[in-house]
């Protein structure tokens, strides 16, 4: 009988309740039955505010809604255009990296999809791409940004990881390094694709133009030093992942603002409300999930799913295997924060005791959540694109298959060549 109380509850999540709620109720479930004061979860809940690193979250939240809300898309893909559009399938690589920039500053594949898409996909169709092509195209582009940074899912990986105590140690900057080869490899693949499923269409390339590329990044010329100002900050150090969150907002609020002007100061207090309700829901999530993780760990219950899947599992390549499986089928029914805070601190562990780095599992991680993005039945990228496009789910679905099996292809190198992801983490 004392597990139908958990039974009980999880369904109730999946009818609905609260992630928040449902976590904190298993939490309080097992601690009671460990005889454990329950006290110990408003500990655990505090123990967040021991996290300074934790402050980047919500900074950058409301960076990405500052860049969501103004006209910076349309800037960025110009200069992408002016810059590459003389390349065989030009514009449809110009959607890959403006995507994945976009959203790794923004960290929601939906704005993405809204922002980028309404001017892209009729870019795309109306120079002579095919519709299914370009359908897929732009929902798949959605969710490349994640693992680069400053990607909110990878800042939430580095801080569920690094509250473990694992005995191989790793820096936010290390994990923040790791993916921006493992996304270039999936951008690379998906541009090869790009130019090889439409190199029979030649009217698609402009050429090359100093004077448009000139025009264009005059137009961004506010905008443009964002993305090195972040690129060299986590790779030089001299910046903690905080302070560069502060630079970017403030950054930001200057050019939106004052510079540009393409939003009011009195919009500024709705979009930071906007983005701390969205930063806020992470937050208390991952509180309550710190409160779960410590009784899995008092339970030893890593241990012994470690112990469990040695009795079938008894190398590191078998083990990589299942795992890329069972993470597969959970980024096609969780969303990537709830993936991250409820299966991390299970996973984790037992993937260090087969000697797997942390930060290599995590970019193994999100790879899989990313392909998640694409896949039913709660696909987030498929039901966005889905409403954004006015198209069924089973025809936007159809449009992603051949990039799915490119992300694939990735995934696997990710997985087994580890150096993709560890070359440059000390």
């Amino acid at each position: 009988m004392e597990w139908l109380l958990p039974v009980i509850i999880i369904l109730l999540g999946l009818s609905g309740l609260p992630l928040y709620i449902v976590i904190v109720s298993l939490a309080m479930w097992g601690f009671y039955l460990a005889e454990i004061d329950l006290f110990v979860i408003a500990i655990e809940i505090y123990r967040l505010t021991d996290i300074p690193i934790l402050s980047a979250l919500p900074l950058f939240t409301f960076a990405g809604y500052l860049l969501s809300e103004s006209k910076t898309s349309e800037r960025l893909v110009a200069v992408s255009k002016a810059l590459l559009g003389w390349l065989p399938a030009g514009l449809a690589i110009v959607t890959l990296l403006v995507s994945a920039i976009f959203t790794a500053f923004t960290g929601a594949t939906g704005a993405t999809i809204v922002a980028l898409g309404a001017l892209l996909y009729p870019a795309l169709v109306s120079e002579g791409y095919r519709e299914n092509f370009s359908l897929g195209l732009v929902t798949t582009s959605g969710s490349l940004g994640l693992l680069i940074p400053p990607a909110l899912p990878l800042i939430l990986y580095g801080v569920i990881a690094q509250q473990l105590d694992l005995e191989i140690q790793f820096t936010l900057q290390d994990l923040l390094v790791a993916g921006i080869i493992p996304a270039l490899l999936m951008v690379f693949l998906l541009s090869v694709w790009a130019v090889v499923s439409n190199r029979q269409q030649t009217s698609q390339r402009v050429s090359f133009s100093w004077q448009r590329l000139g025009q264009a990044a005059k137009q961004s010329a506010w905008e443009l030093p964002l993305v090195p100002l972040v690129l060299i900050g986590v790779y030089s150090g001299f910046f903690t992942l905080s302070e560069i969150a502060v630079i970017s907002c403030v950054y930001l609020i200057i050019v939106e603002v004052f510079v540009y002007k393409e939003i009011p100061v009195k919009r500024l207090t709705t979009i930071g409300s906007q983005a701390m309700v969205m930063s806020g829901g992470i937050m208390i999530v991952l509180a309550v999930s710190l409160a779960l993780a410590n009784w899995m760990v008092d339970q030893s219950l890593p241990q012994q799913l470690f112990e469990w899947t040695k009795q079938y599992v008894d190398d590191k390549l078998s083990f990589l295997i299942l795992l890329n499986i069972i993470l597969l089928v959970l980024g096609a029914v969780l969303d990537i924060f709830s993936a991250l805070v409820i299966m991390v601190p299970l996973i984790l562990p037992v993937a260090a005791s087969f000697g797997i780095h942390p930060v290599h599992l995590g970019i193994i991680f999100l790879a899989n959540m990313q392909i998640g993005y694409l896949t039913p039945p709660i696909g987030m990228n498929l039901f966005i694109a889905s409403y954004r496009f006015g198209k069924p789910i089973g025809e936007i679905f159809r449009s992603v298959v051949p990039f799915i099996l490119l992300l694939l292809l990735a995934l696997l190198m990710i997985t087994y060549i580890p150096q993709l992801s560890l070359m440059f983490v000390g």
